[in-house]
């Protein structure tokens, strides 16, 4: 399904391109300050569309107004707004969701019901009273050119918070495009879903089918990362399919879509707030798939293990203690364990001091992989999961401490 491939992302200043069909509108609301802080992206007409959101019980208004409008698997819109997550925010956030969803759909020139809309940004917050309309006023009066860039990497920036660069990602399947817009950098630990993202492709797939594939890449990749195991209020990933280039092979296209997810997921994870290096775990030789994944997601989100990271410490006992506070999963035994960093095993048999001085160095990497063979699979194939995390930094701290004010 997700092959070792990533999509292309693009080098710093350059420019992604949305699939043919699809347009974006990037600007200022005036949500906090004059940074571009609100995203409007559609497609020519109708399109197939899917989405996993967050199932925090203080999802904001916006995901329920999207859950609602994506259920019958057609829709031409996506807003969303940055620094202002409208959560917590009572009927009144209620409303205002309501009332941006319909100003877009009147720009759009769609129903009010096949907008989706995202919002990100502080909790408990009310947008500011007139912003929203005074905006759409200007862009409805002026509608005319208004919907015409395709520039996928404006439409990144424009929906960023504490993010230090847009993250994009595209890939072919066949004769179509997909291409990825995400953002998110703390508060990252999905339960279904994870940060925002907004993926186009203008390959033909029915709504249905477009659903369970969503679903399926999503839990090997935006559902396999994790900064700080907090899960979002306002978490969401939609996928929109056009049909412009017609139908493809629906394997190629799950394999394109993929690429795109685990490119972005894996941009996600490096641009933790604060992080300096991209944690890669791997787990094998487990009883299935789901146990590899809670064993691996225990690692790459003990915060000791992201300290000894960011130290460039060698010290393997620390993945030991994560595999072990698995508690639940009584057929692991540390007997049958293997623990390496990179391609160095450390358990059961220890390194050489030369090893070890050697992996200092390798833990100063960019990316630093941690594998872990439990050792119990139960057949030829057995279980196996990769999760995609960063390590832990005093500047972490300091982004968190100092966000509202």
């Amino acid at each position: 399904m997700v092959s070792g491939e990533l999509g292309n992302s693009a080098p710093a200043g350059a420019t992604v391109d949305l699939p043919a069909g699809f347009a974006c509108h990037v600007g200022n609301m005036g949500m906090k300050d004059d940074t571009d802080d609100v995203m409007v992206l559609a497609a020519d007409g109708l399109a197939a569309a899917a989405g996993v959101f967050t199932k925090s019980l203080f999802a904001g208004a916006s995901v329920r107004l999207s859950q609602a409008n994506v259920a019958d698997g057609r829709v031409q819109a996506v807003v969303v707004v940055s620094k202002n997550s409208n959560v917590a925010t009572g009927e009144q956030g209620e409303r205002d969701a309501a009332n941006l969803a319909r100003r877009v759909a009147e720009f759009v020139g769609c129903q009010p019901d096949q907008v989706l809309v995202g919002s990100t940004g502080l909790i408990g917050v009310h947008y500011p009273e007139g912003k929203v309309d005074a905006y759409f006023d200007r862009l409805v009066a002026a509608r005319e050119g208004a919907l015409t860039s395709r520039d996928a990497t404006a439409a990144a920036t424009a929906i960023m918070t504490t993010d230090t660069h847009p993250k994009t990602a595209s890939a072919s399947a066949g004769g179509a495009t997909v291409v990825g817009i995400a953002k998110g950098s703390g508060m990252i630990e999905p339960d279904m879903a994870t940060m925002i993202s907004v993926i186009t492709t203008d390959a033909e797939i029915a709504p249905d089918r477009l659903d369970a594939m969503l679903r399926r890449v999503c839990d090997v990749t935006f559902n396999a990362l994790s900064v700080d195991t907090d899960t979002s209020t306002s978490d969401m990933v939609v996928m929109l399919a056009n049909g412009a280039a017609g139908p493809v092979d629906e394997a190629a296209l799950e394999s394109a879509l993929g690429a795109v997810s685990l490119d972005l997921t894996r941009q996600l994870a490096f641009d933790g707030e604060g992080a300096e290096t991209l944690i890669v775990v791997t787990v094998n030789e487990a009883r299935d798939d789901a146990q590899a994944k809670r064993v691996a997601k225990a690692i790459v989100n003990s915060p000791l293990v992201k300290t000894a990271v960011h130290g460039r410490d060698p010290n393997w006992g620390r993945v030991a203690m994560a595999v072990g506070k698995c508690s639940d999963e009584t057929d692991i035994h540390q007997d049958n364990v293997v623990i390496r960093f990179g391609d160095q095993e450390l358990y059961p048999t220890p390194a050489t001091p030369e090893a070890l001085a050697e992996l200092e160095a390798y833990l100063a990497s960019d990316e630093v992989l941690i594998s872990v063979d439990l050792g119990i699979q139960t057949s030829e194939v057995g279980g196996s999961f990769t999760v995609y995390g960063c390590d832990l930094t005093d500047q972490y701290v300091r982004i968190n401490a100092d966000y509202t004010t």
